[in-house]
């Protein structure tokens, strides 16, 4: 059997850390396409710590931007504990580009119409969720929430995010109407 040399190893190490950030890069791109180009322009709300912070912004007018990276942040710590100080640092930087993006970027409203917006919004901000989990990282902290409530119950990370986002959207009703 061959052996691997420290210099292959660190070579591997590299180009995975490359890949890495390049597909959490190209996830937080097409969440802010989402975002910026579909969602927030025609009010909708997302799931999430996203609509958490979207709920926020509506309630109190602190900026968006501003609420993303604070919602995050127990989720992060959470994930710095639970899962690895790595993905905590990867999941922090791909939070705080994302709420660059949100603030920084302009598109113009694509569409109003509101099928179009759900399919197309829902396509961008998830292949950007999906896109940052498959590099390492999340851009929505109650993923790690799901994580660590389903390794100490029954339930599915899918089944946590359900039920997070049923509660997110009836106190959104309550509060908006």
């Amino acid at each position: 059997m061959q052996k691997i040399s420290l210099l292959q190893v660190k070579r591997i190490e590299a180009i995975r850390t490359i890949k890495d950030m390049l597909l959490i890069g190209l996830g937080v791109v097409m969440a802010g396409i989402g975002l910026k180009g579909f969602l927030l322009p025609n009010s909708f709300l997302d799931g999430g710590a996203m609509g958490v912070s979207l709920l926020i912004e509506i309630l109190s007018g602190v900026e968006l931007s501003v609420l993303i990276v604070l919602v995050n942040l127990p989720f992060i710590v959470l994930g710095a504990r639970q899962i690895s100080a790595s993905f905590a640092l990867k999941s922090a930087l791909a939070i705080l580009v994302l709420a660059l993006l949100v603030h920084q970027i302009s598109i113009p409203k694509i569409t109003e119409d509101k099928l179009l917006i759900s399919v197309f919004g829902g396509f961008f901000l998830g292949s950007g969720i999906g896109l940052t989990i498959r590099g390492g990282a999340v851009i929505d902290g109650t993923e790690v929430l799901a994580i660590t409530i389903s390794r100490k119950s029954s339930l599915t990370v899918g089944d946590v995010i359900a039920f997070f986002n049923v509660c997110l959207f009836a106190m959104a009703v309550f509060f908006t109407g």
